[in-house]
């Protein structure tokens, strides 16, 4: 059996020979923990690599959006706002996946899918609706931005340093929503009932 013996996409699976070493090290201990962490992986380790090089853009993108130690924003924030455009968009994989995340991050299912399902139904803070409502409106009617969205924000608290964050974190959505419903990938089955 090789490492990529299954079909997760529309996409061929990755050829492991075509896989720089050092790569595929990377991407297997990535996929080691996230089994021993939920028992689980997620689909994407599994199909991404068929473009190894980019995939590894990708990871460290996402790393640069999502590490604790050098953000602004909150986790949490930024998986809000990564629900709010993946339903705007349509994003099975996305909706999943993030969904997932959050509930493990709030350790309140019931929150996260009102979230999922449409974010005015979910009980937020005037923080949490201004910045919902920014990535709503990002995602939904980027000809119509202004530059009154960084003023909305910064009019319930957020400084320039998280406003650009979220910025780039609703873009980051938008640019993997994109791409994830245009291949196809299946989420792992284990995410819908993870962290419930």
């Amino acid at each position: 059996m090789t490492k990529y013996d299954k079909k997760y996409s529309y996409l061929e699976k990755p050829n492991e020979s075509e896989i720089p070493s050092e790569l595929q090290k990377e991407f297997d201990a990535a996929i080691d923990s996230q089994i021993e962490q939920q028992g689980f992986f997620n689909h994407l380790f599994k199909i991404l690599p068929l473009n190894a090089q980019q995939y590894k853009g990708f990871l460290n993108f996402k790393e640069s959006l999502f590490n604790s130690e050098t953000c602004y924003l909150s986790n949490i924030d930024k998986e809000m706002i990564g629900l709010v455009v993946s339903s705007t968009n349509s994003c099975n994989y996305c909706l999943t996946t993030h969904g997932d995340v959050l509930r493990g991050l709030t350790k309140n299912p019931e929150w996260v899918d009102k979230l999922t399902y449409n974010y005015r139904s979910a009980e937020l803070t005037e923080k949490q609706l201004a910045i919902c409502d920014y990535a709503y409106r990002a995602t939904k009617n980027v000809a119509e931005l202004t530059p009154g969205e960084v003023d909305k924000l910064r009019a319930v608290g957020f400084n320039d340093h998280e406003i650009l964050e979220a910025a780039f974190v609703a873009g980051f959505f938008n640019y993997t929503n994109r791409w994830v419903s245009t291949i196809g990938a299946i989420p792992n089955p284990g995410h819908y009932s993870h962290n419930r």
